[in-house]
């Protein structure tokens, strides 16, 4: 007994105490960095909600927030892309049954530096000047000269392999069977993809709408040469008109219980749906805000 008791009380004191005093849930979010400003201003307001929980947000990547989940080590990932076959199957062959939520949309943004001349772009353009064997390297090719950028060569900038937004623009824009071409500039965020291209005026990159700034200028897309060229915006992205919008999702592991029901509830209501949008993308759901 003299060996057991200390055992007991160190438990007990782990636990805040018996009368469960001084617990705070904590929260982990990891995944998207798309998502992941949203995500921080979600943890954030909802502390001024609910003080007893506490939601730790980290970025890294869909791909990196999806294997935590997977593992256990998170509780909720942040992605921008939906779960992959193989990755299903690996949250099952772990006992983890995905479960996913749609949390808002967003318009996957081309952005050029602001004195980019450029106005309108195809998606078969787009493909040309980022996809493997495509036939545009320069600006010139697409019949501009782009001030600051002497060498005329386009500049691309792209995500890292294990990016939610990465996979997406392959899929939405080079095809099932495209690949990118070699020598892009890979970036670890979508802030810096646009902090790039806002720099360099001979560049071209792609990331979330929320991410623009003054000093970029982001051309109006056309799925077809002949048909309607849209901007990215959150309306064009609720409606599905502009080409490359995207459903935003976030997963747990199992039906979520206790503490992440609830935020994840709260996420889902207007309350967390006006936050989204005031981040500047599409709440998953019609909205009023105040």
């Amino acid at each position: 007994m003299k060996r057991f008791f200390p055992l007991v009380a160190l438990a007990v004191a782990a636990c805040g105490g018996s009368d469960g005093r001084n617990q705070r849930a904590v929260i982990q979010n990891k995944g998207s960095d798309t998502l992941l400003n949203v995500a921080q201003a979600w943890a954030e307001a909802y502390a001024t909600v609910n003080a007893d929980v506490a939601v730790a947000v980290t970025g890294g990547g869909s791909g990196t927030g999806i294997s935590a989940m997977i593992n256990g080590t998170v509780d909720v990932a942040n992605s921008s892309r939906k779960m992959r076959d193989s990755e299903i199957e690996a949250a099952r062959a772990n006992g983890v049954e995905p479960i996913e939520f749609i949390v808002g949309y967003d318009a996957l943004a081309v952005y050029l530096h602001e004195d980019n001349p450029i106005e309108a772009l195809t998606v078969d353009q787009v493909r040309a000047i980022y996809g493997e064997g495509g036939p545009v390297t320069k600006w010139s090719d697409l019949g501009v000269a782009v001030p600051g950028c002497g060498s005329d060569e386009i500049v691309l900038v792209s995500r890292q392999n294990n990016s939610g937004t990465y996979v997406y623009f392959k899929e939405a824009v080079l095809g099932d069977d495209g690949e990118y071409k070699l020598g892009s500039r890979d970036m670890h965020g979508s802030k810096d993809v646009v902090d790039l291209v806002e720099n360099t005026p001979c560049a071209i990159g792609y990331s979330g709408l929320a991410y623009a700034t003054e000093h970029v200028s982001m051309p109006c897309i056309s799925s077809e040469e002949d048909s309607d060229c849209v901007s990215p915006t959150i309306a064009t992205a609720v409606d599905g008109s502009y080409p490359i919008a995207r459903p935003l999702f976030m997963y747990t592991a199992g039906e979520p219980q206790g503490a992440v029901k609830d935020y994840m509830d709260w996420i889902l209501s207007p309350a967390g749906q006006c936050v989204i949008l005031e981040r500047g993308y599409a709440p998953y759901t019609e909205t009023e805000c105040t």
